[in-house]
């Protein structure tokens, strides 16, 4: 059984449907929920499915003792709205096993900061006629790790920031668990 950890800061709707997802299949399964954010709704939502959850520091992270306690037996780390730089010391360990969904195609619109509303606002105000998300290996550089999977969407001169998330959003659900299944079992 191929093993999945899941690192979330926020509401947990994209790991809500990771773990969704995989409890329909044999061969994986989230194991663990993380979060830095001990009031973030991922955290009820992973309890109501049944997945252990962890709630950590920074100090934490950042030890490597830590981490190889709590991060043991795993096949892929997933970040799903995960605000922290991922320390280096887990990069190591875990080479081209931690990935991340970006709600833009990168290269455009990444970097530190740049993440939910403050991405949809930046695409809306430049007038972008597209949008998308793109699936990445996570590196030692905010969203500059190798691309695995970009999946675009139109952008409307009608939309709103909001508007653009919902089309981002839908894009998540669609495909980072496909991804994550193919990434698993290649």
């Amino acid at each position: 059984m191929k093993r999945i950890a899941i690192f979330a800061s926020g509401s947990g709707t994209n790991a809500e449907n990771i773990i969704t997802y995989f409890q329909k299949n044999s061969k994986a399964e989230v194991a663990l929920v993380l979060s830095n954010n001990p009031n973030a709704l991922v955290l009820k939502r992973a309890s109501s499915l049944g997945v252990p959850k962890t709630v950590f520091d920074k100090q934490q992270l950042n030890d490597s003792n830590w981490a190889d306690e709590n991060l043991k037996n795993l096949d892929l780390i997933v970040l799903a709205g995960f605000l922290w730089k991922f320390p280096e010391h887990l990069l190591e360990s875990f080479k081209n096993k931690v990935v991340n969904v970006h709600p833009a195609l990168l290269p455009k619109y990444g970097g530190k900061g740049m993440y939910g509303m403050h991405v949809h606002n930046a695409v809306v105000e430049n007038k972008e006629s597209e949008s998308g998300i793109t699936i990445h290996y996570v590196n030692e550089h905010y969203d500059e790790g190798a691309i695995i999977f970009q999946a675009e969407c139109a952008v409307n001169p009608t939309d709103t920031p909001a508007d653009v998330a919902a089309k981002i959003h839908q894009l998540e659900m669609i495909h980072f668990p496909k991804v994550i299944q193919q990434i698993l079992f290649e």
